[in-house]
């Protein structure tokens, strides 16, 4: 019998501070936020339905239920701000900026895609937006982020590095070596874990004694944690994260508790061995970072029904306009196949 895992409960915050700062945000700020969650998350039904219909070549790793935290995570940055993805990754390039049409077209292969679709789900990168590209190796962007970070600080330039990897990435001596470094030199790099319990098939105290926390705070770097699925929290510490190193005084971490609606990948269908649907339920039932702005842009902010209906019949059409355009683009011509391909 499979054990549910609840939603990870977190130390309480002060709710009416917490409301203040919230409340001191523009509505429309955080209509953006919303609109850019609904993105995401029709982004990513739609390449599961892709994927289904045999018009996707190869798998995909889907982030439907994290949407808070890459959302959160890059509102609070500069357009010229670097990131590092992960295999998870469409999440992150969306909420960077990416385009949902060349996103798809890279997704199916065709020359009009990021990668003139020969990176694939995985490998995705759009340095117009800063988006240094996923990466399919466990924390192997570590590296990436802080050398980017590395180059700010000795260029002047301000800009900030966020390097977004699962907890599983915790297991990885790179990431250790890479924090050590920018706890030394004082990087502008935030580190930010996306703890969504399940390392693969795995649940994540199986395999990671001690707390995520204590492990970038014994190299002396600032860590905290929050709740993944509240992108106003992630949001507000975000922005006092980044501003923080923007200012040279160092990297940070941050551990967000969240959880993944779909399995490790789009084939990753019969999970009942290693994790209970009812725990699928009762994290999307009772902890959706999406239903959770909605409600409380209706509740605190008077935002109409109407108007989330409307930017959800927006982000719909968006997402139907960009598939027609991938299926219609042409694939790259086979004389290019050892053009901008690196080992």
């Amino acid at each position: 019998m499979i054990e549910i895992k609840p939603p990870i409960n977190l130390q309480q915050v002060n709710e009416q501070s917490a409301q203040a700062e919230y409340l001191a945000i523009d509505v429309e700020q955080w209509l953006h936020i919303y609109e850019q969650m609904l993105k995401i998350r029709h982004f990513e039904e739609t390449v599961n339905e892709l994927y289904k219909g045999a018009r996707m070549p190869g798998l995909a790793h889907l982030y439907s239920g994290e949407e808070g935290i890459a959302v959160g995570v890059c509102e609070a940055l500069r357009r010229d701000d670097y990131i590092t993805s992960t295999h998870r990754g469409h999440g992150h390039c969306l909420a960077k900026g990416a385009q949902v049409n060349r996103m798809f077209a890279e997704l199916l292969g065709k020359a009009s895609g990021y990668c003139k679709g020969k990176g694939g789900s995985m490998h995705i990168a759009d340095p117009e937006t800063g988006n240094l590209g996923a990466n399919a190796i466990v924390a192997g962007s570590g590296g990436i982020a802080t050398g980017a970070a590395f180059s700010s600080k000795m260029r002047k330039t301000g800009q900030v590095a966020v390097c977004f990897f699962g907890e599983g990435a915790l297991g990885q001596g790179v990431l250790y070596e890479v924090m050590n470094m920018a706890a030394l030199w004082k990087l502008p790099v935030l580190y930010v874990c996306e703890n969504n319990m399940y390392t693969e098939y795995t649940y994540y105290r199986e395999v990671m004694a001690g707390s995520l926390k204590s492990r970038p705070e014994a190299f002396g770097i600032l860590s905290e944690e929050v709740d993944g699925q509240d992108v106003r929290k992630v949001y507000t510490t975000a922005m006092r994260l980044v501003e923080r190193a923007r200012r040279g005084d160092g990297p940070a971490f941050l551990a967000c508790n969240t959880y993944r609606y779909h399995g490790h990948h789009v084939g990753d269908i019969n999970r009942g061995y290693y994790r209970a649907k009812e725990e699928e339920e009762l994290w999307k039932e009772t902890h959706d970072p999406i239903n959770l702005l909605a409600n409380w842009l209706q509740s605190s902010r008077g935002v109409q029904t109407s108007i989330l209906e409307s930017i959800d019949t927006h982000v719909r059409s968006e997402i139907a306009t960009g598939v027609e355009f991938a299926e219609e683009a042409p694939f790259p011509d086979p004389s290019e196949v050892n053009q901008d391909v690196y080992a």
